[in-house]
């Protein structure tokens, strides 16, 4: 009797005490500090509700290019691997959770004696299992600081999927858009190859007519093969870019489908960019970054708890077979810390708070990553616009000056000189309006991904 009453005692001294301490956690708690964000972008831009919340496939239109973006999420290899990252994340969350929560461990043992007298055997035996219920009282916070601090990784690794996924979609998509630029640059090169072979045809027969001299024949034929040249060039890029998608695709190089034409991928006529403040719960890398600071934060908490004493409660029970009428029981608690280790402790504590500084210092610089990344694009989707109607302007005239020329050549009127230099001019302004065209729909692409659209986003 006397004895259940001291362990009465004891379990209410505990109580009172865990009360006492209850509040005693010690640690900073995180809290996102001011970034400074701008009020407003530099380039001047629609206003209106960012382009990043305009899903994938509502702002990619080509039915092809959303099949290609819808299989690479499912089968890209980076994103299984950053899902198996995100999976291991949340086991580990569980196991420094566990610390929470009561420890029940297990433990048996047997003996027995045995003697042996005038030829008969006799003996006794007894198994003993027993069962230890032990708790570490987080006293000062610092089981919950290590389940914050995982809580925050594993969080970490989701938003790097989040990041991983929008870069996917981006890189295909981009990579789709240089495919049919490629696609375009070929063609041109073939058909000015034909137009240019037709042109030697004509140049050899004027020689054999006495009318010009080889010279001209040996400009044709440069010219030709620089045409045939760049038909190589081409083959050469569009099979090496149809290899990068299978990849992202997660497939063995193969030929890709194709779709819409390069003239007639529908974006958006205005494409607003939002606020600079957005991109921090809008980007996944940024909101990454946010749960890495939280974590390193939280861990600054576990190593100031360590300076402390930490309190374990137990309790043990026990049978024995032999006399099931038998049994101990007890009710323990130990109180334990750090006396002397050379400031070993104090030191961890500086080191996390050094730690979290940095990783405090990458975040801010992330930031400012982010805003130059979607200032780089808008300057881009704006530039590129005019560019690309000012390339269709030199391409139109390049058309016409080489119809106007031919027939002066024809009619004796000017040199073949003239004519190669107005012919070169209108294959390289083809060329070029080509590729401003896919980099000006790539600027759109550049932008969407650095407001961090592509991701769902509540």
């Amino acid at each position: 009797m006397y004895r259940k009453k001291e362990n009465i005692i004891f379990i209410l001294m505990v109580t009172m005490m865990l009360a006492i301490l209850a509040s005693c956690v010690v640690g900073p708690e995180y809290a996102r500090g001011d970034m400074h964000a701008p009020d407003d972008f530099r380039t001047d831009f629609p206003d209106g509700e960012s382009i990043a919340n305009l899903p994938w496939w509502e702002l990619y239109q080509d039915t092809v290019l959303q099949n290609l973006i819808e299989y690479a999420l499912e089968n890209n290899r980076n994103l299984e691997a950053s899902i198996s990252r995100i999976l291991a994340g949340h086991a580990q969350v569980g196991i420094v959770r566990s610390g929470l929560y009561p420890r029940l461990d297990y433990s048996a043992g047997a003996s027995g004696n045995w003697t042996a007298k005038e030829g008969d055997v006799s003996g006794t035996g007894n198994f003993t299992p027993a069962i230890n219920i032990s708790y570490e009282v987080d006293l000062w916070g610092k089981i919950k600081h290590m389940n914050d601090a995982e809580m925050h990784e594993y969080l970490a690794t989701k938003e790097a999927y989040n990041d991983l996924l929008i870069i996917v979609i981006a890189q295909v998509a981009e990579a789709y858009l240089l495919l049919r630029d490629l696609d375009n640059r070929l063609i041109i090169s073939e058909n000015t190859a034909e137009t240019w072979e037709a042109n030697l045809d004509i140049v050899q027969a004027r020689l054999k007519a006495g009318m010009v001299s080889e010279v001209d024949v040996n400009q044709a034929i440069i010219q030709l093969s620089e045409a045939r040249a760049s038909i190589q060039l081409y083959k050469r890029l569009r099979a090496q870019t149809e290899n990068a998608i299978s990849t992202l695709l997660g497939l063995p190089p193969q030929s890709i489908e194709r779709g819409l034409p390069l003239e007639e991928q529908l974006f958006p006529p205005e494409v607003p960019a939002g606020m600079p403040s957005a991109l921090l719960d809008r980007r996944p890398d940024m909101r990454e970054a946010e749960h890495k600071l939280a974590a390193q934060t939280a861990r600054i908490g576990v190593a100031e708890a360590l300076k402390y004493p930490s309190l374990v409660l137990s309790a043990d029970m026990a049978a024995q077979f032999a006399n099931p009428v038998a049994g101990l029981a007890g009710l323990s608690a130990q109180l334990f810390g750090p006396l002397l280790n050379a400031g070993a402790n104090r030191r961890r504590h500086e080191m996390e708070i050094y730690r979290t500084e940095q990783v405090l210092y990458g975040y801010e610089q992330a930031f400012l990553g982010a805003l130059r990344e979607v200032e780089d694009a808008m300057i881009a989707v704006e530039t590129y616009k005019e560019e690309y109607r000012q390339r269709q302007v030199q391409v139109t005239a390049a058309n016409q000056a080489v119809t106007l020329t031919w027939v002066r050549y024809e009619s004796g009127l000017t040199n073949y000189i003239e004519v190669l230099d107005l012919q070169r001019s209108q294959f390289s302004s083809q060329l070029k309006a080509s590729e401003t065209l896919q980099l000006q729909l790539t600027s759109i692409v550049r932008l969407y991904l650095a407001l961090g659209g592509g991701w769902y986003y509540e």
